[in-house]
């Protein structure tokens, strides 16, 4: 099947000379799941970043055999979405559906169609009823799911999913496990919680300093306490 996402020689340098990634390669198969970790500062948000075309970098991006480029980021936006660590960056509009049909609108859906699937992008994730509501009305953990459901209703290929997880109660948490379980799109997950990157991912990359410490399967990477300790995730 390939892979729906392919990372080259990736470098990001902020305005400030601050290096947010350094040389980063690696790859997400179609349908595949994998955990990016690393400590705060390690380049996980700005991997992301750059493959949505959000930030100048050198090295290239491919996503579903597209290359990244100024010419292709609409294309390229078109096949994958990131939900952000703070929902409140992506819910903005008047009402929970108006925020989830916002995506396919964009993408040139009909007003029926975009509203047909953000109401089934809500339904799926636990959120059926809400529909009417305003963000600010919503919970943290209802606010993380409605923003997995902007992209969702998108219907994209790869969700670069950034923290999801965090500060959420045990019941949300859970209900966030259940839809990763059941999608069938790939998705790159950055996370401090390393739990939920076992539960939910088959492998793992781990940045640190903006540069890949080491890959591989979830259990060879998580079962290594020294290894974790020394980048300080132990």
């Amino acid at each position: 099947m390939g892979n729906i996402l392919d990372i080259t020689d990736l470098s990001v340098r902020y305005p400030d000379g601050t290096t947010g990634l350094d040389g980063v390669s690696l790859s997400v198969p179609a349908g595949g799941r994998v955990g990016l970790i690393g400590p705060n500062g390690a380049g996980k948000t700005s991997l992301m970043l750059g493959v949505m075309g959000a930030l100048k970098f050198t090295g290239q991006v491919v996503v579903d055999g597209i290359a990244l480029s100024r010419r292709t980021v609409d294309e390229v936006r078109s096949r994958c979405g990131m939900v952000f660590q703070n929902p409140d960056d992506q819910l903005f509009m008047p009402t929970l559906l108006d925020d989830v049909a916002f995506g396919p609108l964009n993408q040139g859906c009909t007003p029926e169609e975009a509203e047909a699937r953000s109401r089934e992008a809500i339904t799926s994730v636990g959120l059926f009823g809400l529909e009417k509501k305003a963000a600010h009305h919503l919970s943290g953990g209802q606010k993380r799911n409605a923003s997995l459901a902007t992209i969702l209703s998108m219907r994209v290929k790869l969700l670069l999913l950034d923290e999801p997880g965090a500060g959420l109660d045990f019941r949300s948490r859970r209900r966030l496990l259940e839809i990763l379980a059941t999608r069938g799109e790939a998705f790159l997950l950055a996370a401090h919680d390393l739990g939920l990157v076992r539960d939910v991912c088959t492998e793992v990359v781990l940045l640190d300093d903006g540069r890949v410490v080491t890959s591989g399967a979830v259990e060879r990477v998580l079962d290594d306490p020294k290894l974790l300790a020394a980048h300080g995730l132990g």
